[in-house]
Formats: C-alpha cells, structure tokens, sequence
C-alpha cells in the first residue's frame, strides 16, 4: 500500500529544482578555464543536480511530490521538460512497465546484455528523435546570448553524464544478474551518504520497489533489503 503523499514532497521537489536553476544561470555566466579545477567540479555538481531534477519527476510518478494531483503532475512535467525535454506522460507509462513487470520481456528498463548494451537499450527505450531535435533547436538559440563552452559542459554534458548515473545506480546495479525476492532487485551498501551522492538514495532500490510511495528523501528509513 502507498502512503499518503505530503506536501513537504512539494518544498523538496522546488529546492531541487531551483538549486538547478540556480546554477545553471551562473555556470552560464561563469569564465570556462580548463586549468581551473573547480571546472570539474562544477560540472559533477550540475551532474547531480540534473539527476535530482530526474529523481523529481520520478517521484511525482509515483504521487509523492504533493497530495494535491495537480500540483504534482505539473512538477513532473516541469522536471522531465528541464532534464532534457522528456515527455512526462511517455516516461509514467513505462516507469510503471517497469514496476508492473521488473525482470521480464515486458520491462522497459531490462536487457540481458552486457552495460554498454543494456545503456544503449535504455537510452534508445526513452529518447526520441523529436527531442533531439528540440534540444538542438533549444541549443542554437541559447548560444546566441550564451558562451557555447558553457553551454556544452554545463547544460549538455552533466546532462548525458546524469544518465549513466541513474542507469548504473538506478537501474544496471540493482536489477542485474538473478534475485530470489518477489522485486527482482537488491540495494546498495548502507552508506546514507554514498547513497545520496549516487542517486539520492535511488541505490536503496529493492526499498523502492518494496515501498513505492515513500519519497527519494525518505527511502533510507526503510527496512534494509537484500545488498549487491
């Protein structure tokens, strides 16, 4: 049974991602040097907040963001549309494959194969090319007013990045290879602190699947499932 949503879901969804907007209006702005090493800083930080922002509408999948639908659903298209112009009607339909179906045919977020093949697969699963459209159009308007370094390492890759972070963390980790529980998952290690560096807890996933309307910030005060 899923809990109740609450509206704290709501005040944690909006720092997520006005901390994106946040940095991403600076990192804008922000003087590109190669020989400056809080460059890749940066950029893992913008990585992690794209991931956030992912994370966020998949909570708002999942009802969690605000009791209010609304409210909710607007957060998750919101999300989806900033991460990188994903349809948020198309990733609820097969998020929920996944739940539904996890470790069979019938799983959008399963492959058999190895993890580059398995990426490819995931990747080809939810992009369009109408998006890869829109996100080139988006990029070429943007560099008229916008330095196009600062466009590509801070809008572009911390975006592609983020999603080798939530595939491996999210979805290749915890599903891989044969589980003998009723989710077909494990979670990593228990490291609150790695775990919210990795994927916001995301890592916890047979809790995820356990107990599917508890929170991203809420998953490590479940009960600890099988580890990898």
């Amino acid at each position: 049974m899923q809990k109740r949503p609450s509206n704290i879901g709501l005040l944690v969804a909006l720092l997520v991602i006005g901390s994106w907007v946040t940095s991403i209006i600076l990192l804008m702005r922000w003087q590109v040097n190669f020989a400056n090493p809080l460059l890749y800083l940066f950029i893992l930080v913008q990585m992690h907040l794209y991931t956030g922002l992912f994370i966020t509408a998949h909570d708002a999948m999942h009802g969690t963001v605000s009791s209010n639908k609304t409210l909710n659903n607007l957060v998750g298209y919101l999300s989806t549309l900033l991460y990188a112009s994903f349809w948020y009607p198309k990733l609820y339909t097969k998020h929920h494959q996944h739940h539904n179906h996890v470790h069979t045919a019938a799983d959008p977020d399963y492959h058999e194969g190895n993890f580059i093949q398995w990426y490819t697969r995931f990747i080809r699963n939810y992009l369009s090319i109408w998006q890869i459209v829109l996100m080139a159009v988006i990029f070429n308007i943007l560099k008229i007013w916008i330095p196009q370094p600062n466009l590509l390492l801070f809008w572009v890759a911390p975006s592609l990045l983020s999603t080798v972070q939530l595939f491996y963390f999210g979805t290749y980790l915890p599903h891989k290879g044969e589980h003998d529980n009723k989710h077909q998952a494990c979670s990593q290690f228990r490291n609150h602190v790695l775990a919210f560096l990795s994927c916001y807890f995301f890592g916890y996933h047979y809790e995820h699947h356990d107990s599917p309307g508890t929170p991203w910030w809420k998953l490590w005060r479940e009960p600890a499932g099988p580890s990898n």
